[in-house]
């Protein structure tokens, strides 16, 4: 008589399709697996030393309008050769958001906005955004929130992030060891350093856990670990964490810990205290420290859109604004083009000296 005790607030439990229907549907070939592949290689290269630029993840705090991310990634596209000497440009694609307490889950949970978790039309939704994005010949990069959704996007993506929210996590920590992507890990939402440590220690180990294969059966997934777990720097609730003494602490840290010495900086979050306008201060200064002979920030993070600021999501859904984030604050695309421009002509003869 287990139904006297089991599932008493499930209120239904609906099946999927399977990652392998959906890749089947949306296949992954041509000049996007190109894309990947390549992409890959380049942050592998990046991470390794043997290419000497900067990899920079930019693009909207979180994707909820499969044309306006379209018109941005053309720009991206566009942006990405006049710079490719010095940056290499990967977009932020998120689809998942992760809640302090409640609010919209992301395109991949909810695709209208409207509550009605529509999940099978979010997962098509963002695979083909992938696709689309890949075949412009733009790596893409997104968060690594939920341990399901990568058997039916992970095969898209140049570099995953943990967020400071899961870092700690040990699910999180088990499935990025088995990710095919890079992989950074945020510091802890209070700006400590140990969670990332921890988590990078955990996550070039095998691991075993369950999970779900690509026919979306419950099975023992085994890991190899992954060897490209690095620290992303985002600030804390003490401020931020992206100048050069706390630099320098988070390079002692990671030597300590006997992890990567590899730090990238997400320019927003608690970084900028959440203000767009302060993330091209933040690329400055991270600039500067790399003028000055740092040698171990190998990548930034910046929220940008295509307009400046963010919208509540409104009652009636024709009332959105058009590329303008319903998250986070983004800077607008004038002023991200401006920066990496700047950045990119300030490296150019520093970084392969590094």
């Amino acid at each position: 008589m287990s139904a006297l005790t089991d599932n008493l607030n499930i209120a239904s439990n609906d099946a999927l399709m399977t990652p392998q229907s959906l890749k089947q549907d949306l296949p992954l070939e041509g000049a996007a697996l190109q894309t990947v592949q390549q992409a890959r290689e380049t942050i592998f290269s990046i991470l390794d030393r043997k290419d000497p630029r900067l990899f920079v993840v930019v693009g909207p705090c979180s994707i909820h309008d499969v044309d306006a991310a379209m018109d941005y990634a053309q720009r991206l596209k566009e942006l990405a050769p006049k710079v490719a000497d010095t940056l290499y440009i990967v977009m932020r694609v998120y689809f998942e958001k992760p809640r302090t307490s409640i609010g919209w889950k992301g395109l991949i949970n909810d695709p209208h906005l409207d509550d009605s978790f529509k999940i099978e039309e979010g997962l098509r939704l963002g695979r083909k955004l992938l696709l689309d994005i890949a075949e412009l010949g733009l790596p893409a990069s997104t968060e690594a929130l939920d341990p399901i959704s990568p058997q039916y996007m992970q095969d898209l993506i140049a570099w995953s992030a943990i967020g400071a929210r899961t870092t700690e996590s040990q699910t999180h920590r088990e499935m990025s060891s088995g990710l095919s992507s890079p992989v950074g890990f945020k510091n802890g939402t209070d700006g400590g350093l140990m969670v990332a440590i921890n988590a990078m220690q955990s996550v070039s180990s095998p691991h075993r856990f369950l999970g779900i294969n690509s026919e979306g059966q419950v099975s023992v997934v085994t890991t190899k670990g992954n060897p490209y777990a690095h620290v992303v720097l985002r600030g804390g609730s003490n401020g931020p964490n992206f100048d050069t003494v706390h630099i320098a602490q988070c390079e002692a840290a990671l030597e300590k810990g006997g992890v990567s010495k590899n730090i990238m900086v997400d320019c927003s979050h608690a970084n900028s205290n959440k203000d767009p306008d302060v993330q091209p201060l933040v690329l400055k200064d991270i600039t500067h420290q790399i003028l000055e002979g740092n040698e171990s920030i190998i990548g930034v993070m910046l929220e940008s859109h295509i307009h400046h600021g963010n919208q509540s999501i409104p009652q009636d859904l024709s009332q959105l604004q058009y590329g303008v984030s319903v998250t986070d604050a983004c800077m607008d695309w004038e002023t991200t083009e401006t920066a990496l421009l700047e950045m990119a002509a300030k490296l150019r003869d520093v970084l392969p000296a590094r």
